[in-house]
Formats: C-alpha cells, sequence, structure tokens
C-alpha cells in the first residue's frame, strides 16, 4: 500500500493493498526451457490408459512435425518409459537435468529415468512426490517444447494439486472408461480444474469397445457407453473412442507405442492444436 502508517496486521485492516492480494504460485521452468503448451492427462481413477493416451498423444504430434514431451508426473507407478521403449537413464551436470529422447524425439522425464533398478517401489510420501514432480518442471531442461503432455496419477491429491499450483497448464484431457462409474470420474476431474480455473478440452474414453475382425461390429464389452451423457452434462466434447485391440496391448508391452498408426486421436490432435 506503500502508506507510512501501515502497522503491517492485516488482520484489523479493511484496506485492499498488494499485500493481500492472492500471489500466484506458478513456477518458472529451467531458464534454458521453452515450453509453449502444457496439457495434462487426467483421470478420476487409475487403471484407465492415462499413460498410453499420453504417449500416443505426444507421439502422434511428434508424427506431426512438432517437438512433442512428456513429463511423467505418476510417479509412484511410471509407466511412460516403458511404453516408449525407452532403457537409459537421465543424465545431468551443473546446469541441469536432460531428459531422455524417444526413438521419434519425444522428450520424457520420469522418476524410473533416475533410479539405478526401475522395479524398485517408490515409497515416498506425498510432498516429496510432489517436490520430485516440481523439480521436473524446473530443473530439467526442455528444449524448444511445442506441447507438453503431463501423464497425472489417478485422483485429485497431493500431485495433482501441485502440477495444477506450480505448473501452467493449458488445457487437460480427461482419459475414462465406459463403465457407470464414468460419471463420477469425470465429475471429480471436471469440478477440480474449474476450482483450479484450468480448461479442460475434452474426454477420451478408453476400452470403448472391441471390434470384430470378421464383421466389424463394435462389441461393448464393460456395457453400454455413458461418455454421451456425462459428456453433454458437462458441456464437454468426446475427443475419442479408444477400442481395445492386440495390437495397442502387444505395442504397450514391446515398447513401440509410437509405431502404432493411431487414428483415433485426430479429433483430440485438432482440439489440441486449437487451444
Amino acid at each position: 500500500m506503500g502508506d507510512e502508517t501501515c502497522n503491517h496486521d492485516c488482520s484489523n485492516c479493511s484496506a485492499s493493498c498488494e499485500s493481500r492480494e492472492p500471489q500466484s504460485l506458478l513456477e518458472k521452468p529451467h531458464k534454458d526451457s521453452s515450453i509453449k503448451k502444457v496439457i495434462g492427462v487426467i483421470s478420476g481413477k487409475g487403471g484407465v490408459g492415462k499413460s498410453m493416451v499420453s504417449s500416443m498423444l505426444a507421439a502422434s504430434f511428434q508424427k506431426k512435425g512438432y517437438n512433442a514431451a512428456i513429463l511423467d508426473a505418476d510417479i509412484t507407478g511410471p509407466s511412460i518409459p516403458k511404453v516408449l521403449g525407452i532403457t537409459g537413464r537421465a543424465m545431468g551436470d551443473e546446469n541441469g537435468i536432460y531428459p531422455v529422447i524417444s526413438k521419434t524425439g519425444i522428450q520424457t522425464m520420469s522418476v524410473n529415468l533416475l533410479l539405478e533398478n526401475t522395479t524398485d517401489p517408490v515409497i515416498w510420501r506425498g510432498p516429496v512426490i510432489a517436490g520430485t514432480v516440481k523439480q521436473f518442471w524446473q530443473d530439467v531442461i526442455w528444449k524448444d517444447v511445442d506441447y507438453m503432455f503431463v501423464d497425472m496419477p489417478p485422483g485429485t491429491g497431493d500431485v495433482a494439486l501441485t502440477v495444477f499450483q506450480s505448473i501452467p497448464v493449458d488445457g487437460i484431457v480427461i482419459v475414462t472408461s465406459p463403465q457407470e462409474l464414468v460419471s463420477m470420474i469425470v465429475s471429480k476431474a471436471v469440478k477440480m480444474a474449474k476450482m483450479m480455473d484450468i480448461p479442460v478440452t475434452g474426454i477420451i474414453e478408453n476400452m470403448s469397445y472391441v471390434q470384430c475382425p470378421h464383421c466389424g461390429e463394435h462389441i461393448e464389452i464393460f456395457g453400454k457407453s455413458h461418455l454421451d451423457e456425462v459428456a453433454a452434462e458437462y458441456g464437454l466434447p468426446v475427443l475419442g473412442r479408444i477400442p481395445v485391440t492386440p495390437e495397442i496391448a502387444a505395442a504397450s508391452d514391446a515398447g513401440s507405442v509410437e509405431s502404432l498408426e493411431a487414428g483415433w486421436f485426430n479429433d483430440a490432435i485438432t482440439a489440441i492444436e486449437n487451444i
């Protein structure tokens, strides 16, 4: 406020001065980083294929000629290096940490790239995990990234809060599955995004159907999808329906997700480009 009579005791003062304004918690990336757009990939629960969707989105953007990156914020369940076939370790020097580059050029950072043994469990408390995610943003040198995809852990806990408060997320993609739980899952994700003032780009339904190899019929093995009703309830576009296919499963196991032709993501790509 600049008033010499101010005693800095805000509890008994009604003045609207600068010190009373809410301060942004956004953190700056590394001074040598360049990141244009950040997309969070989230879900209200685990096991719906967020990491697969994150990696295939990044691969799709890389194929279109963009520079894509993945920040694996799922610290206790990191699977991005596995699905991309990355086996090396991240290196660093006095300047910072360098992401590991996938076969097609996707810049990647995950806690598994820092562990001596990738099967070692990460048994850390919430604040340590959240701090690690911040380090991936602040200490890693991300070079000329057009689109960074943040693979979030399931739920709306510490890490999700840290990402939304610390990293300037431009939009989020919600991943869900065709079950009755979808309404609750999407509702939680949408409400958290609204509370954090982050726009929701749309919803992708994973494990949506199985396509008969003989007649092409779509078989809804998890029952009838409720995605359209839920999307309409929140005024969100459906960005894609991903089938259950042997090709996706085999590519994930073999670390060759980048080789998949992912036409299912065309609407998602367009929506993200329009952010």
